[in-house]
């Protein structure tokens, strides 16, 4: 595709294609004006000699072509140089913005991001446009750097374990007499950090690339099952999980919202007061969206922190140190899926301590939603 469109043959310029339109309409308004003046004259000019006194002749029609032709020709042709000269002139000067344009986009194309059109004058069709490529190039911009901090990242992180279990093995091989059982536990630790940072990845992808189909999902009954699975972590850890909320169906994937669900009372549960901490987990119904709300109690947190949670293996201080630590994708997957949904998360420092994290979501079609959402 890309060949066939660098081989197109070359044509004319919009520019001369606009001079030629514009001369062109204005011979044709010269040449409609002078048949109606010629028309109108016609009404008054005999075909024949008519006697106005002594010796005095009125003009004939063959006098009137012989005195209006002549002139009529030279209005033409004046007509013709004017279209020309100011269909040039003018085409320049409104297709102007075009070249910028057309500049900005060949810039782009070689992988210059940084620039911006930054048109200026009032709003119009060539404004619109420039500012939604800018808008475009920006947004571009920042995901090509989002994306390349993210593999960055990401090899960081798959490098670590890695270098673990290499050096665990040097040791191991150097030391004969070390005891095996010793060597296999740490290294079915350093694999399953691995493996999980590996499945993080992939359903980061998913959510990403959008490749699930969607049907209502009941949000009510994953924070029951979610609850379920992750009540024995919670009860270890002294945490009391307090879930409220109806009927909240949402549309999306179950898997991946399940997995969003998942995330969010585990992140809470870990990110604790160990022994006197509470996770608090809410659905309601809006008019067209639903809402997974958790909250936990916790360290009194910036929001300059809070506002980093979201970014891919970004995690505070206790979550280095924590026991459950994770691979720091958790809440990046949860907003992933959220987006995926065409939804929002929104994550806010409690005043108390702890975080708020509530995502928002589409709700499923159906007469539920009537009922059920506030007036």
């Amino acid at each position: 595709m890309r060949e066939a469109i660098l081989d197109r043959a070359p044509g004319s310029s919009v520019r001369l294609k606009f001079t030629l339109s514009y001369a062109a309409f204005v011979m044709l308004a010269g040449i409609m004006l002078l048949a109606v003046v010629w028309l109108y004259l016609l009404r008054y000019v005999p075909d024949h000699e008519v006697v106005r006194g002594p010796g005095a002749f009125g003009p004939t029609r063959s006098d009137l072509q012989e005195a209006f032709a002549p002139r009529a020709a030279a209005v033409l042709v004046f007509l013709l140089g004017f279209g020309l000269v100011g269909g040039w002139l003018l085409a320049g000067r409104m297709l102007s913005p075009l070249d910028r344009i057309t500049d900005a986009t060949r810039m782009a194309a070689n992988g210059s991001l940084s620039h911006r059109i930054r048109l200026q004058g009032r709003s119009d069709e060539f404004r619109e446009l420039a500012d939604a490529f800018d808008t475009m190039l920006a947004r571009l911009e920042a995901q090509i750097a989002e994306q390349q901090r993210f593999a960055a990242n990401a090899s960081h992180e798959l490098r670590t374990p890695l270098a673990i279990t290499q050096a665990l093995l040097d040791v191991a091989r150097s030391d004969p007499t070390q005891d095996p059982r010793e060597l296999v536990e740490r290294l079915h630790a350093v694999n399953s950090r691995a493996i999980d940072l590996t499945e993080a990845l992939l359903v980061l992808t998913r959510a990403d690339q959008r490749s699930f189909s969607r049907e209502p999902v009941d949000l009510s009954l994953l924070v029951e099952e979610a609850t379920e699975t992750l009540l024995p972590l919670a009860e270890k850890r002294g945490i009391t999980i307090d879930t409220t909320g109806g009927s909240t169906p949402a549309m999306g994937s179950q898997a991946l919202l399940l997995q969003m669900t998942m995330n969010l009372v585990h992140n809470a549960i870990v990110h604790n007061l160990p022994g006197e901490g509470t996770v608090w987990v809410k659905t309601s119904v809006r008019r067209e969206t639903v809402a997974l709300t958790v909250e936990n109690t916790g360290e009194k947190l910036p929001p300059q922190l809070v506002s980093t949670f979201t970014e891919p293996f970004q995690r505070g201080s206790e979550r280095i140190r924590s026991d459950h630590a994770g691979v720091g994708l958790g809440l990046a997957i949860v907003k992933s899926i959220a987006q995926a949904h065409d939804g929002t998360l929104t994550v806010v420092a409690r005043p108390a301590g702890g975080i708020s994290v509530t995502a928002h979501l589409p709700a499923a079609p159906g007469p539920w939603l009537t009922a059920t959402a506030p007036s």
